[in-house]
């Protein structure tokens, strides 16, 4: 089986650890740059193609940076429209990456969350902030990633001024109830073909409420309760993502879901579990790329 890796470098862990994977399984296996992907949208015979060449895999693994969610998913949507099986779905991508329809499909599908509430004038700033239940609020750009963009405003005054700054600045935020209990820690659960495959707990540095290993966090590996498994996998399927890494939270009234990310690192997950998530993700490949072809996406 041909599976193109879509990455837009080939040194990065997690592009390296699939490729990786695929070859050790026998498999022959190309990192693809799809900033460098172009297109031709023909009917009956729409192609992707790569310095100068139609690529044509059994199967696509999309990892698609967060900067580049718009064109990378639509050649994850060109592969799609070849009939080309893409282990992530393009729809998926573009769920996951907008916050805010994120949380609306996640709320209406009965996934736990924090109450959160999104406004457009600086003049609602009050009832934005009532609704979450008043301060500590946490303030989210819709377009951060990696714990930035992300502010804790620990009083009503502090949340009004952080919410008025950003709207100043036409940025669109999301204001979230602040969970105190989950003491800087949050949960990441990979999920694979509708099963966690994976969990790991990561506790942020000393006075960091954010988690993030990319902000100097650690993991550590987790077993996970029976509801947080469940929220974890219904979390992945509302997302409509085969592959995903859930990030959520302890509360009092139960996990809580924060994130779903549709291009999750393997490197902080593969050596906290030490498990071969890569090899997973190869494995629900090699079980679903030649027995069933990815619906059509039309528009």
């Amino acid at each position: 089986m041909k599976i193109a890796i879509l990455s837009r470098s080939s040194s990065l862990y997690s592009t390296k650890r699939l490729k990786e994977a695929a070859i050790e399984r026998g498999h022959e296996a190309v990192v693809v740059d799809y900033l460098r992907c172009y297109m031709d949208i023909t009917g009956g015979r729409p192609k992707v193609l790569y310095r100068h060449e139609e690529v044509r895999p059994d199967a696509v693994i999309p990892r698609i940076g967060a900067t580049y969610t718009f064109y990378g998913t639509a050649v994850v949507r060109q592969f799609e429209m070849a009939d080309v099986f893409t282990a992530v779905s393009s729809e998926g991508i573009s769920r996951s990456r907008d916050k805010l329809r994120s949380m609306q499909l996640l709320s209406r599908a009965g996934v736990g969350l924090p109450t959160t509430s999104f406004a457009h004038s600086t003049q609602d700033v009050q009832g934005v902030i009532e609704v979450v239940g008043g301060a500590p609020v946490v303030v989210k750009l819709l377009e951060g990633t990696q714990g930035l963009g992300v502010v804790l405003a620990e009083t009503k005054k502090a949340a009004e001024s952080v919410i008025g700054a950003f709207r100043q600045l036409d940025a669109n935020i999301l204001v979230q109830q602040f969970i105190k209990e989950a003491g800087g820690a949050d949960i990441r659960a990979f999920v694979v073909d509708g099963k966690v495959v994976a969990a790991m707990k990561r506790q942020g540095a000393a006075g960091d409420f954010r988690s993030n290993l990319h902000a100097g966090g650690t993991a550590t590996v987790i077993k996970l309760t029976p509801k947080e498994r469940a929220t974890a996998i219904r979390a992945a399927k509302t997302m409509g993502l085969a592959i995903a890494g859930v990030d959520m939270i302890q509360s009092e009234s139960g996990p809580m879901v924060l994130e779903v990310n549709s291009s999750p690192g393997l490197e902080g997950i593969e050596k906290a579990s030490e498990k071969d998530i890569a090899g997973e993700i190869i494995d629900y490949i090699e079980g679903n790329a030649e027995i069933r072809a990815p619906r059509r996406v039309d528009g």
